[in-house]
């Protein structure tokens, strides 16, 4: 058997077998939980801090919309507000259709809308997700320093360290390649001749369309107060993220120390991408209630809060998504013939 035979089986057996370690990992974390006492934390839960939760989804997004804004601005001035619905538009699209689609259709409304060439739009949405996860990598040593939890071994604490430090080298080699290919990319005559010595005919002018529209959308880059703008947006994203489990832990009488909110956010970040990759099956709520155990909160408490902050993320999704799609003219029963539109790349 090929090795491509191989992988092709590994591909289709990886959601079950995310599935069943998901299983396993719900099962352990969740070792100690009592039904009868979960059950009574829930009934007693207070509605008010539940609400704002959803709230506080809605106000993070509405940073990012701002943030993405300052990266379009060399492009297009486009606000903030209808920013936001194509941001939580894209989150609903990358739920029903995965693997990626969402930041691509998130990218394709605007640049239909704006009539904006698509590599160009992607390339702000670079941006955004390699500033956040610098911001995010200089967050990770601050909340490991000053949130105290047990690790007798110091194993949680040195991976942290370990994942962000490389995460950080990584996302500041990823920024200083793109401003390579920016430089690179400014000149669409030397750029064309380049790739006219390297492709056949019928793909070069192609290509260079392409690479020429992806290098207009890296322009900020070049404005100091932009740049200011966006990292300090990528901090306010990352701390109003932290409070999400400040609203769900007041609903269910839990109170963390600001430093252990922090934690949280950089601790389930890294589970998730992690499961996310393994297809891990419940990914957020196991992290989550592991995470909350190594702070004290007891189990029927941490699953509480896990499920009020995943409900309430995919419920202003679906909400403020669906309505941001038919604001567009784009009906759910419509969303899988995007992946067959034709956007103006050129």
């Amino acid at each position: 058997m090929t090795a491509s035979n191989h992988a092709t089986r590994f591909r289709r057996w990886l959601p079950w077998l995310g599935a069943l370690l998901g299983v396993v990992a719900l099962g352990w974390v969740l070792r100690g939980l009592d039904l009868a006492r979960f059950s009574a934390v829930v009934a007693n839960a207070d509605v008010r801090f539940v609400l704002m939760v959803p709230v506080i989804v809605a106000v993070e997004q509405m940073v990012r919309a701002w943030k993405w804004r300052q990266l379009l601005r060399p492009l297009r001035s486009i606000g903030t507000v209808y920013l936001f619905g194509a941001i939580m538009a894209g989150y609903l699209l990358a739920v029903i259709v995965p693997f990626g689609f969402g930041t691509v259709a998130r990218s394709w409304l605007v640049a239909q809308r704006e009539h904006l060439k698509l590599m160009a739009v992607l390339a702000t949405v670079a941006l955004d997700r390699l500033t956040d996860g610098i911001v995010f990598a200089c967050l990770v040593p601050l909340a490991v320093l000053l949130a105290v939890f047990p690790d007798p071994t110091g194993g949680i604490r040195a991976g942290l360290i370990w994942g962000g430090a490389v995460s950080f080298i990584l996302f500041v080699l990823l920024l200083i390649g793109l401003e390579f290919y920016r430089r690179q990319t400014s000149d669409p005559g030397v750029l064309l001749k380049r790739l006219g010595d390297r492709l056949p005919a019928q793909w070069a002018g192609l290509v260079g369309r392409l690479a020429g529209s992806f290098g207009e959308g890296i322009s900020w880059l070049q404005s100091p107060s932009r740049r200011a703008g966006v990292v300090a947006a990528s901090v306010v994203i990352k701390l109003i993220a932290a409070t999400q489990f400040l609203g769900s832990g007041l609903a269910f009488g839990i109170s963390l120390r600001p430093a252990e909110y922090l934690f949280l956010m950089v601790f389930l970040g890294f589970l998730v991408i992690l499961g996310h990759f393994l297809r891990l099956t419940g990914g957020f709520i196991i992290a989550a209630v592991f995470a909350l155990g190594l702070f004290g909160v007891p189990d029927e408490q941490a699953l509480a809060m896990a499920l009020v902050v995943q409900a309430s993320n995919l419920l202003s999704v679906a909400l403020i998504g669906a309505v941001a799609l038919s604001g567009q003219g784009i009906a759910i029963s419509e969303l899988r013939s995007l992946k067959d539109a034709k956007p103006n790349i050129s």
